[in-house]
């Protein structure tokens, strides 16, 4: 009798074992959808906290918007969009209808309808439906021009075709009135039709009226009637063995318009001249080395307080007080030598989206990993 109660209880025993594997087994598979479900992302009743929602990118984070609603979306540079509408993260690709998994600009239109700039083409997402919006031949869309030419507040601005094209569909921007698509060409210089190289890297909304276009080459600014254009030739400035390749540009309150390079760091055009700010303050790369800790500026923001944010390819951030620079690297939080991008929401916190997938929003002294 004892033998067999024994050999019951070794069986009831295992028999519980396989019974905890199976229900470890599909905890697994669950957590594996490409949604996180919303009952882990936030707390329970019972005050215990699930497994926190985490953003899955991998590739880099090239974009971050807070729309209408409050929600956040973030663009990947090689994996879609991802919207964050508190709960859960929802994620779209090309399979769900984007022109392209490399999604560059986020900006929603005047009646909620999002907008994003990709690596081939623009795509509108009304909620429900993606619709590719660009691609192919630009045919009779031009913007207007002398007279006719007017810029209202909520236009949105587009590279041409993502950028990503061979031949001139790239080398221009595209502008949504809010009604219709219209198309900028760039004054290019002769011979530049086949490589493509004027790629669009960033699009700035000055407060004269003026619009900037920053590409590899130089920048491109448009007042409706003519172009000022900053490169290597009208720059006035000393640039050595570097060229222009400008991978962000941003426009102060004060009007002062920032180019960040890839290469020559910051420059700081001023309405008037050109200057050479990375230099001036002995981070470029001819005063330390080959890559200057504040050479490669792939983001630039404004804090609430006045200060400029810069987000560098491989030294974290700096922050610019008017007087004097503060680098802050993932010994302060950041989780990636690579701030790909920086957004300021609609409460003034800063958020800086890394090369490793991650988000990171500054409190004020440090960063926190929010994604």
């Amino acid at each position: 009798m004892k033998e067999t109660r024994s050999k019951l209880a070794i069986w009831t025993a295992l028999l519980a074992i396989a019974l905890l594997g199976s229900c470890s087994n599909r905890d697994s598979a669950n957590g594996d959808n490409s949604k996180i479900s919303a009952d882990r992302a936030r707390e329970t009743s019972e005050g215990s906290v699930d497994t926190k929602p985490q953003l899955k990118y991998t590739s880099g984070i090239r974009s971050i918007f807070e729309d209408s609603k409050g929600r956040f979306w973030f663009g990947s540079h090689q994996e879609g969009v991802c919207l964050y509408d508190g709960r859960e993260f929802i994620y779209y690709t090309v399979s769900d209808g984007l022109s392209d998994n490399q999604v560059r600009t986020i900006q929603e239109d005047r009646v909620g309808v999002m907008w994003f700039g990709t690596g081939n083409g623009i795509t509108s997402f009304d909620g429900d439906e993606f619709e590719i919006r660009t691609g192919g031949s630009h045919g009779s869309l031009d913007v207007a021009t002398g007279e006719a030419w007017h810029k209202e507040a909520d236009d949105l601005w587009f590279p041409g075709d993502g950028g990503m094209r061979r031949g001139t569909a790239g080398q221009g921007v595209y502008r949504y009135d809010g009604r219709t698509l219209s198309y900028l060409a760039f004054p290019l210089p002769p011979g530049v039709e086949e490589d493509n190289p004027y790629l669009v890297t960033g699009i700035v909304k000055g407060r004269d009226g003026t619009v900037w276009f920053g590409t590899y080459p130089g920048v491109f600014g448009y007042d409706g009637r003519s172009f000022t254009v900053i490169n290597d030739e009208t720059a006035g400035i000393e640039t050595g063995m570097e060229r222009f390749h400008v991978r962000s540009i941003f426009e102060d309150s004060r009007g002062n318009l920032w180019i960040g390079n890839n290469g020559l760091g910051v420059l700081l055009y001023d309405g008037r001249a050109v200057a050479n700010f990375t230099e001036q303050h002995g981070l470029g790369s001819r005063d330390v080395g080959p890559s200057g800790p504040l050479s490669r500026i792939f983001s630039i923001a404004e804090d609430a307080a006045g200060n400029i944010w810069f987000g560098t390819r491989d030294n974290g951030a700096w922050r610019f007080d008017g007087e004097s620079l503060t680098n802050y690297t993932t010994e302060d939080g950041l989780t990636s030598p690579m701030a790909g991008t920086i957004y300021r929401d609609k409460r003034d916190a800063l958020w800086f989206g890394m090369g490793d997938g991650s988000v990171c929003r500054f409190d004020g002294e440090s960063f926190e990993v929010i994604y």
